[in-house]
């Protein structure tokens, strides 16, 4: 389909629009972090780097930031695992209920996260868990299975059963030809996917809040922590910041892996 010159100019415009209206804040809260001023004042009063030093000294926020690439990277293996092997059996089989099934698998991402939080810390109550690292790590990968299933069903989608039916047909058992058939082609697939669902995880707060315990803290749950504290206003802005930059490369390198295929 070919546009007119005035509907690219106005498609432009649209698209410039929609860029400022999504990353103006997120400029706005960069600059501050570099302002001399304790609080959200706009225009910053001065230039100084000294919040950056101040915020990587600070132990309650070099610990967040373990804690939260911790739980990002337990979350994602566990999604990698389990949503290959649902891809699998959804994609690769004919049973009764299978689109109930994809539905289901689906449906996490779909639904407000106040609301997958809420049952979660529920479920979690009735069976006696105690709040921590490890129902925040359950909780993260119930919506991070979502990313890997998706990539790996439209990958297989893609790829044709015959290498797979002739690997067979040359003596390879299943776990042969699942290793070097199968898995070298879904390789990018589940490596873009691992990446996106770490930094799904990474960034989460609306479900951590209600499953992380009081001794278990995220850099997103320090941010909402302390940007009601004036004190902490200016390491507020450096933390998020960061947040936002280092979510940014995964995302970036699972789509340099998707766009290379």
């Amino acid at each position: 389909m070919r546009f007119t010159a005035a509907t690219r100019r106005l498609l432009g415009t649209i698209t410039a629009f929609g860029l400022v209206f999504l990353y103006a804040p997120l400029v706005v809260v960069a600059i501050l972090s570099f302002n001399t001023s304790r609080s959200f004042s706009w225009p910053p009063d001065g230039f100084t780097t000294s919040w950056w030093g101040k915020a990587w000294e600070s132990t309650d926020i070099r610990t967040s930031l373990a804690n939260s690439a911790k739980t990002a990277l337990a979350a994602s293996l566990i999604a990698v695992v389990l949503g290959t092997l649902v891809s699998f059996a959804v994609q690769r089989h004919r049973f009764f209920g299978r689109e109930t099934l994809s539905l289901l698998v689906i449906l996490p991402i779909a639904l407000p996260g106040i609301v997958t939080g809420i049952a979660l810390n529920r479920a979690f109550r009735s069976l006696g868990a105690q709040m921590g690292f490890l129902t925040l790590v359950v909780a993260h990968a119930t919506f991070c299975i979502v990313i890997i299933y998706n990539n790996v069903v439209a990958r297989l989608r893609r790829l044709s059963p015959n290498m797979e039916e002739a690997s067979a047909d040359l003596g390879a058992d299943s776990w042969q030809t699942f290793r070097y058939v199968t898995f070298p082609m879904l390789r990018s697939a589940l490596l873009a996917g691992g990446l996106l669902a770490f930094a799904l995880s990474f960034d989460e707060i609306v479900v951590t809040t209600f499953t992380s315990g009081p001794g278990f803290q995220t850099l997103p749950l320090w941010i909402f922590s302390n940007m009601f504290r004036p004190n902490n206003l200016p390491l507020v802005n450096v933390v998020a910041t960061a947040v936002v930059l280092l979510s940014i490369i995964p995302v970036w390198l699972a789509q340099r892996l998707t766009d290379s295929e």
